[in-house]
């Protein structure tokens, strides 16, 4: 269904099971998959492809130019997944060339009111973004991470899988996988015992993983303590995921306990 005032150019790709609100603007090279609503005053353009069943809603940007005084009109994308919520307000933006010409933002997020999704990021899967939390260029949201309201994330950091970030924090340093993060700069304050358990990790798995994680953090020497830890610890998956997060390159420090 398409509102009669909605202005839709003709080379745009609309699934014919779309729906598209009163006032909507979809510009020429924009891709809209089966089962989308897009509902009244939206506007969506550039070249932005989104998938099946996600639900825009009043006022969001999509595909807007991005916020980068570099840019300068080249063609680049923005590519949305399936069965996301994109609340009011919400800006999102396509990536840049210096930036790899794309962000991306993945299935299953839900991204409340007023907030920012950057050149350049890459949201995963089930990803929580709460009201009016803006990303950095270049930012790496990995699966299942929930970010707390009024929370910013500073450009080119990355939040590993399944960590938490409470609200009203600055995240200017990468948080590991199935962390936990707060406070006004932030903090590491352990795991995300609450995360971890929702998603059916056994028990064993966590407490492995918990007894790594004070290993690994037990003073501000991480390449020692990472060097020193007991192989045996290398056998759980989780484990291993935070150690290559950690070894992997990167373009800001590690949050930990000591961060200041």
């Amino acid at each position: 269904m398409i509102h009669k005032t909605a202005i839709i150019d003709l080379k745009a790709k609309v699934s014919d099971n779309a729906k598209v609100g009163a006032y909507s603007v979809i510009g020429p090279n924009v891709e809209i998959g089966e089962g989308t609503e897009i509902q009244s005053h939206v506007s969506i353009i550039g070249n932005t492809k989104i998938g099946k069943n996600n639900k825009i809603y009043p006022f969001a940007s999509i595909g807007n130019d991005p916020q980068d005084l570099k840019f300068n009109g080249e063609q680049t994308n923005l590519e949305i997944g399936d069965n996301n919520k994109i609340r009011e307000y919400v800006t999102i933006n396509p990536g840049t060339v210096g930036g790899g010409g794309t962000t991306k933002v993945g299935n299953n997020c839900l991204i409340m009111v007023s907030s920012h999704i950057a050149h350049d990021c890459m949201v995963g899967n089930n990803v929580i973004l709460a009201n009016n939390v803006p990303l950095g260029g270049h930012a790496i949201i990995e699966d299942n991470v929930i970010i707390g309201g009024n929370s910013a994330v500073q450009q080119f950091t990355r939040v590993g899988r399944s960590a938490m970030i409470g609200g009203m924090c600055g995240v200017v340093r990468d948080i590991i996988p199935y962390g936990i993060a707060h406070g006004n700069r932030s903090v590491l304050q352990g795991l995300n015992l609450i995360g971890l358990r929702r998603s059916n990790i056994p028990n064993k798995e966590i407490i492995t993983l918990s007894d790594a994680y004070k290993e690994i953090f037990k003073n501000e020497n991480l390449t020692e303590n990472l060097n020193n830890l007991n192989d045996d610890f290398k056998k759980n998956e989780l484990v291993v995921e935070v150690i290559n997060f950690l070894e992997k390159d990167k373009k800001r420090p590690i949050c930990t306990p000591f961060s200041k």
